[in-house]
């Protein structure tokens, strides 16, 4: 099979391009190479893919340029997870994130109309649900108050995909993700930082009282969910793909601190604006579509993150 996918140089789109050309598929993948983050860790990401035959890179903002003209079909699907990320990041910069992340996904649904490509799969985000105490969040509960520019442009995604559905009929699959991680997570996300300073013996910073809870999600996981999408989603579909699991911070810094054996110093600061108190999946759905099911407990996918991590960002 033939496949885009956008953002291939970041985080979760690297980890999805790299599995997808084991399968032995054929990979477009585009990335403008953001500098939210050094871009040598995105060349790192990039380096691991071009090893592949079967893989050709294309540098561009798809919000921007006029790339379209640079790719040669037939396409069997887009895997769409290019976007500016982070819900802090985006109380500075709402322009950019509207351009990133709204307009360049009209742009990919255009190619994808203009190609004849039947097969969309893209990345959606948790904040869409916004703040609530109670949980698992269902797909079907209301996502109309975000409490970001960023929740606010993955559901203005949300809604474009779905006219777009509605006048083309392109099968599109969104994935609502929770708090992933991994191997090349990002810089910024606090998995990352946690792990580097408490391996340094550098304090972390917990904003908060530590009570807040996540719903982490193992980026391998992720994977597999986004090619079980494209092979099976018919229709539009909102799924979530989450581990079902919340966890507090504190616990999470604790099971940090026993994998590294080391034990961390914690400065606590004020909540941050856009954060919420909890994040939880129900993955009833994505079960039943995807046959999606966890496949690693959460000890174990911190070890692998810090593994990770320690041989190649120290």
């Amino acid at each position: 099979m033939r496949y885009i996918v956008t953002g291939c140089a970041g985080f979760i789109g690297s980890n999805l391009a790299l599995e997808l050309l084991r399968q032995g598929n054929d990979i477009v993948g585009i990335d403008n190479l953001d500098p939210f983050y050094p871009r040598e860790l995105k060349a790192a990401n990039l380096a691991d893919l071009k090893v592949f035959k079967n893989f050709s890179f294309i540098e561009a903002d798809i919000s921007k340029a006029d790339f379209n003209k640079r790719l040669t079909g037939p396409f069997d699907g887009i895997f769409h997870l290019a976007a500016k990320a982070g819900v802090r990041p985006s109380m500075k910069d709402p322009v950019g994130y509207t351009f990133s992340n709204v307009v360049g996904t009209v742009r990919i649904l255009e190619i994808a109309r203009e190609m004849g490509i039947e097969r969309v799969v893209m990345a959606s985000s948790s904040s869409v649900y916004g703040w609530r105490e109670k949980g698992p969040f269902l797909e079907t509960d209301p996502t109309d108050r975000p409490e970001s520019p960023y929740a606010a442009t993955k559901k203005a995604m949300e809604g474009i995909a779905r006219g777009m559905y509605k006048a083309t009929g392109i099968n599109m699959a969104l994935l609502r993700y929770f708090t992933v991680f991994g191997p090349r997570v990002r810089p910024d996300l606090a998995m990352s930082k946690f792990i580097l300073n408490i391996s340094h013996g550098l304090a972390i910073t917990i904003f908060g009282d530590g009570s807040s809870q996540r719903d982490y999600t193992y980026v391998d996981d992720v994977v597999r969910a986004n090619i079980a999408a494209m092979d099976r989603v018919n229709g539009f579909e909102i799924i979530n793909v989450g581990s079902g699991r919340p966890i507090k911070l504190l616990d999470m810094v604790d099971v940090i601190a026993k994998v590294l054996g080391k034990r961390p110093e914690m400065v606590f600061g004020p909540e941050q604006p856009g954060d919420v108190p909890r994040t939880w999946a129900d993955i009833t759905k994505a079960r039943n579509l995807l046959g999606y099911s966890p496949a690693i407990e959460f000890d174990e996918a911190v070890a692998r993150t810090a593994k990770y991590l320690l041989k190649n960002r120290i």
